[in-house]
């Protein structure tokens, strides 16, 4: 292997080095998280998205519009939480979930409970994550023109490989930590998800399992907001927020005890 192909392997060894550098997070200690900052951690943007909705919704806020769409069903009401209001203020008009999350007020605060959720160690910061993944995809090439321009022999074959798949491995690091992992685990042992509705009488709690389970807490506790609105995951919806389609009547739930959905 010559000389000149050390230095490519170098600078693969180099950008992982980094990249793995900005992957770390650090832990910190946390205050007690709302259920849309567990819902982003579990599921991702829509996830969160999903359940302030969901908060809405108790309140009359919204309501499903035209087949898997969500519609402004009056006031956003007493409520200060960023999500909810960005999410209620960006439905000038009924949209799926999918487009509701990349509204820009509905954006912008979930870039802000995203950044506040890095800054607890929770969350990989997203500058760092995609400058991380920069890096990592660099890798493969820095040791292919290596090959290329210093010749290809089986030592360098072997070598090359080895920051190759290093690189393959960090870029399979999730953005959500290990202690966000270990977090949602805990909580999930303690607030396992109930038979019935009827066991939960608190509309909070309702949140807490929507945040923590998602798909199955939504069949369980909101079958036809959830439904006919598109909240679910698997839901098969049109893009088209004026798509016909049967609507919902559904009364929704009070903010003091669960009602029917």
């Amino acid at each position: 292997m010559t000389t000149g192909m050390w230095w490519f392997l170098g600078a693969a060894v180099a950008q992982l080095a980094l990249a793995a550098l900005l992957l770390r997070a650090r832990s910190q200690e946390r205050p007690e998280l709302p259920p849309q900052a567990l819902a982003l951690l579990r599921g991702g943007p829509r996830a969160a998205v999903v359940v302030a909705l969901v908060a809405l919704h108790q309140r009359g806020a919204v309501a499903a519009g035209r087949r898997g769409t969500i519609r402004a069903n009056g006031g956003a009401g007493r409520t200060r939480d960023p999500l909810q209001l960005g999410v209620h203020r960006s439905l000038h008009r009924a949209l799926t979930v999918r487009l509701l999350a990349t509204r820009p007020k509905a954006r912008q605060a979930l870039d802000a409970l995203r950044a506040e959720l890095g800054r607890t160690g929770l969350l990989r910061p997203p500058g760092r994550h995609r400058a991380a993944r920069a890096l990592l995809v660099c890798v493969p090439p820095t040791v292919a023109v290596g090959l290329a321009a210093t010749g290809v022999s089986a030592p360098a074959l072997a070598l090359g490989a080895l920051p190759v798949l290093a690189a393959l491995g960090l870029l399979c690091v999730p953005p959500t930590t290990r202690a966000a992992r270990r977090l949602l685990a805990a909580l999930r042992a303690r607030h396992p998800l109930p038979a019935h509705r009827r066991e939960v009488t608190d509309a909070r709690d309702v949140l807490l399992y929507v945040a923590l389970y998602g798909d199955p807490a939504l069949t369980l506790f909101l079958p036809h907001f959830s439904r006919d609105g598109g909240l679910l995951s698997g839901h098969s919806s049109r893009d088209d927020p004026y798509a016909l389609g049967r609507g919902t009547t559904d009364a929704p739930f009070t903010c003091g005890s669960v009602t029917p959905d």
